[in-house]
């Protein structure tokens, strides 16, 4: 996965000098508390919030745009959009699917600015079989040349497979199985009924079955 992004606080405007308290060692519960205390959010407790969630916003941009180049500028949108909104969180132990929100939001809003959709890059997504659902993680034992080629090829059809998919699809399939959301937060983020959700998901399932299905068998 793509490296970490680093968000300066000059994009932000934090004007408050660093508190006494050792927000590294505050639950997450209180720190997001913390950062809904003032009329912004305290500079101290708000840096050590997006280090702790900084990976899980790199996460969802680069399963939703793997090949946009200014991934870096979109986190660093997200949590701008984070800094300007906490104090609207009405639920702290929900921030992380706010946050999520919040990402796929965004890139649903410069995609629509694009007006094209982007071919997404998903390794996580998991694999139906006859007899179950199996994970793609494949062993991480010390391959041998043939392993190592069929597992290139692989993905390579499995990058073919999830570039097919529709975006809602691959949307809902990234939320779910990236993610690990519940059915109903998926709902709510993409503003679609429960029903909804559970039958895209099924047919995202689906299609990824069938395009891979060939390459399974032999």
């Amino acid at each position: 996965m793509s490296q970490s992004i680093t968000v300066s606080w000059s994009t932000v405007d934090a004007k408050y000098p660093e508190a006494s308290v050792q927000v590294d060692k505050l639950p997450n519960h209180d720190l997001i508390l913390r950062c809904q205390a003032g009329l912004r959010p305290d500079r101290a407790a708000f840096a050590e919030l997006l280090r702790r969630y900084q990976s899980q916003v790199d996460k969802v941009l680069y399963h939703l745009a793997p090949d946009w180049a200014d991934r870096a500028d979109l986190a660093q949108e997200v949590w701008i959009r984070v800094y300007r909104n906490i104090n609207r969180l009405q639920e702290p132990a929900k921030f992380r699917g706010w946050l999520s929100r919040i990402a796929t939001n965004l890139f649903y809003d410069e995609l629509r600015k694009r007006k094209r959709v982007m071919s997404p890059l998903s390794l996580d997504a998991p694999r139906l079989l006859e007899d179950g659902e199996m994970d793609w993680e494949i062993a991480g034992d010390t391959p041998g040349p043939e392993e190592e080629l069929t597992t290139r090829e692989f993905y390579e059809q499995l990058r073919e497979a999830i570039a097919d998919l529709p975006e809602v699809f691959r949307t809902t399939i990234v939320l779910r199985e990236i993610e690990g959301m519940a059915y109903e937060e998926i709902a709510e983020i993409t503003g679609v009924s429960l029903g909804t959700v559970k039958s895209r998901i099924a047919r995202a399932r689906s299609r990824l079955q069938a395009h891979l299905q060939n390459y399974l068998d032999s």
